[in-house]
């Protein structure tokens, strides 16, 4: 049933719900990227969002994907990708969320999303959440007894809300902050303002990701964060993947012992 779902909603000539790159990396660290992606099935058409809708970020993490591509090659580590976007299924959201096939994101309401059926729901799972989570876990599970930290890569915006968030790189997590409690002051050394758990933190009610894949495990973990004004272009995204790859570097020995 599974099969018959995904065929209906992904074509045989489009991309894979999941990549994956350098999945024979030697680093203790294990990168995912679960907003990886704005794309949409061309069954969906655009979920009735302009261009622009689409290209912002209520569809992905802009400048993500490009970071954790290049923190994958400085630390020869596996990345895991999500292959779509976030609008059509969240793939750090748990399966009972509301939030899975969002009908309003960021204030925008997604015309595509506003009434999907149980059947509906259950093939996007089938096709685009199922499959990125089954790659992430069989990956680690074939790692055996390895030494393994997890980091969860993604951006936020630089203004919300609350107004403008001043913080250029934010590391999240939730009852675990073993990772975290050694990679926050490694950024801050430079004089870098590093959000603790702000603007988000993470916890099972919300994300699936981490606690799933991180908390579940026991395997130290964080959500690193990084404010999209300051990843917009493959060049300033592989700047702020140098920085994170240098603070990691400085505290691996240490944090593998957490394991």
């Amino acid at each position: 049933m599974g099969q018959i779902r995904t065929n209906k909603l992904l074509r045989p000539d489009e991309p894979p719900a999941v990549e994956v790159v350098n999945p024979d990396g030697k680093s203790a660290a294990f990168l995912i990227c679960d907003h990886a992606s704005n794309r949409i099935p061309r069954t969906l058409g655009t979920l009735g969002l302009s261009e622009a809708e689409r290209a912002d970020h209520i569809a992905w993490d802009p400048g993500a994907a490009n970071m954790a591509r290049r923190l994958s090659e400085l630390l020869d580590a596996p990345l895991v990708l999500s292959g779509y976007s976030r609008l059509v299924i969240d793939c750090n959201r748990p399966l009972d969320s509301t939030q899975l096939t969002a009908p309003v994101s960021g204030g925008v309401t997604v015309p595509g999303n506003a009434a999907v059926s149980p059947e509906d729901r259950a093939a996007r799972i089938d096709a685009l959440h199922r499959p990125y989570h089954d790659t992430i876990a069989d990956m680690l599970e074939a790692r055996g007894q390895r030494p393994t930290l997890l980091l969860s890569i993604h951006s936020f915006t630089p203004e919300l809300d609350d107004g403008p968030r001043p913080w250029r790189i934010a590391i999240a997590y939730g009852d675990d902050d073993r990772l975290a409690r050694l990679l926050i002051p490694a950024l801050r050394a430079d004089g870098t303002v590093v959000g603790d758990n702000q603007p988000y933190s993470v916890a099972a009610w919300s994300d699936y990701s981490i606690p799933v894949h991180g908390e579940r495990r026991g395997i130290p973990h964080v959500l690193v964060e990084t404010r999209q004004d300051g990843i917009r272009t493959p060049e300033t995204a592989a700047v702020w993947a140098e920085k994170v790859a240098d603070a990691y570097r400085r505290i691996e020995t240490e944090a593998l012992r957490l394991s």
